[in-house]
């Protein structure tokens, strides 16, 4: 919690009080000249205290949107720093309005199959962050994704924030719009020197969907205790999207029936909670949970998508340690699979996937630093299906298990350099790879 800083002359306004008292007290050592000439004291020193105190709420609403956000390796913040632009609000002696952005680009070499090596901006962002008083700001973000968007492309133009945040009161803000769902570690922390390694983890893009986002409205309350608990109603998954036809539910069942408030099918809402506490200095411990209506009526099976999970952060000194698990359920899908069968991916019943990652700073200079890590997940986007019949169920898919080694280059607090190498210990799509991320 932040405390503003007694003024100097608020310690000197005690001591001349005491002063005043003890001469009205004793009238015998203090003449009343003595005691007019005090109070005129006292009175300035009022006044004075006054002026230094409007002073710092001046500086409190004008405050930058975002904080400044460090490496990962330096114990990296929730978020990047913002630049603030040149606008400006009426009565505000600082900029109100700050611009944000953040990319990344990588070089993928998979070592059995050199054919299919693929250079790509994967991720290019580009949002503003205004602050409309000290207690009402929006939060946009504009994406585009590899590099090129048309009809004859694979790239895709899309709006990944747009809300509004109103401070309600000191412990208590609501959020309404299109959001980032507090989910795993990585959703709403997903800047490329937010995390490690070239590409995100698995379990958090398979199995969690990244960047999953919804709309809707939340309220977040943050405790002096180190707890934030966020607690919402928002759009959810649709169903009757899915492709039994294709391989995008088997690579992320969620991921291929987002809607991503475009034009969203919103008759079935979803309700969502989570819990993060950060009461000892480096550590990080939470979890999150997701659950909502998917078929919106279009079907005349119902259906509910369930998500949760736990995670945890601790950084003590140089080190960086951190977990993720995570489980997602998809009801009644016997019935949902029925039309589907014979095709090659049917809808799960279940799902899920979890890692753990070691990363050392291991070495620092000036405002470079370089940390090594290692990850080690498994994960699984189909680990059951509904009962079918004999013959007609499909088999559970293979676990999935892979070994990322690698580094991350810092150069000063926005900029990375990464290099890895992953072990998939199930198939031969073994790979080197290389990027490049910035974010402010």
């Amino acid at each position: 919690m932040n405390r503003t800083r007694v003024p100097t002359a608020l310690r000197g306004l005690v001591v001349v009080a005491s002063l005043a008292c003890a001469g009205a007290a004793s009238a015998q050592s203090a003449t009343e000249v003595e005691l007019g000439r005090r109070l005129d004291q006292l009175a300035a020193e009022l006044a004075k205290v006054k002026a230094e105190l409007a002073q710092l709420q001046q500086q409190r609403a004008a405050a930058p949107a975002t904080a400044a956000a460090s490496a990962p390796a330096a114990a990296v913040a929730a978020a990047p720093p913002a630049a603030p632009s040149t606008a400006q609000g009426p009565g505000l002696a600082e900029p109100t309005t700050a611009i944000v952005s953040y990319a990344e680009i990588s070089y993928s070499r998979p070592t059995n199959d050199t054919k299919n090596t693929v250079a790509d901006l994967g991720r290019f962002v580009l949002g503003y962050q205004h602050r409309f008083d000290e207690k009402t700001k929006v939060v946009t973000e504009l994406e585009v994704e590899h590099a090129v968007s048309s009809a004859g492309d694979r790239g895709e133009v899309e709006v990944e924030q747009a809300y509004v945040e109103r401070q309600l009161s000191r412990d208590y803000s609501a959020r309404a719009g299109l959001f980032l769902i507090p989910a795993g570690l990585l959703n709403e922390n997903h800047e490329p020197n937010a995390y490690y390694g070239v590409f995100r983890n698995f379990v958090e893009t398979a199995i969690i969907p990244s960047t999953w986002r919804e709309g809707g409205l939340q309220i977040v309350g943050s405790y002096d205790n180190g707890l934030t608990a966020q607690a919402g109603v928002t759009t959810g998954f649709d169903l009757t999207k899915w492709d039994a036809t294709s391989t995008e539910g088997a690579e992320s069942p969620l991921g291929s029936i987002h809607q991503e408030l475009q034009l969203a099918k919103a008759r079935d809402l979803s309700v969502f909670g989570a819990l993060n506490w950060r009461g000892v200095p480096g550590l990080h411990v939470g979890g999150s949970l997701f659950t909502g209506g998917a078929t919106h009526g279009q079907s005349p099976t119902s259906a509910r998508v369930t998500l949760w999970d736990l995670h945890a952060r601790y950084t003590p000194g140089r080190f960086d340690l951190s977990g993720v698990y995570s489980r997602g359920t998809i009801s009644n899908t016997a019935a949902l699979n029925a039309p589907l069968v014979g095709n090659p991916t049917l809808i799960p019943t279940s799902f899920d996937g979890w890692y753990a990652q070691a990363a050392y700073r291991a070495w620092s200079n000036a405002d470079y630093s370089l940390a090594p890590f290692v990850r080690y997940e498994e994960f699984n986007t189909a680990r059951s299906f509904a009962d079918l019949g004999a013959g007609l169920t499909p088999a559970a898919a293979p676990t999935q298990r892979v070994t990322t080694v690698g580094a991350n280059f810092y150069i000063g607090s926005g900029v990375v350099l990464k290099t890895d190498y992953q072990w998939f210990r199930s198939s031969d799509a073994n790979r080197f790879d290389l990027g490049l991320g910035w974010s402010f």
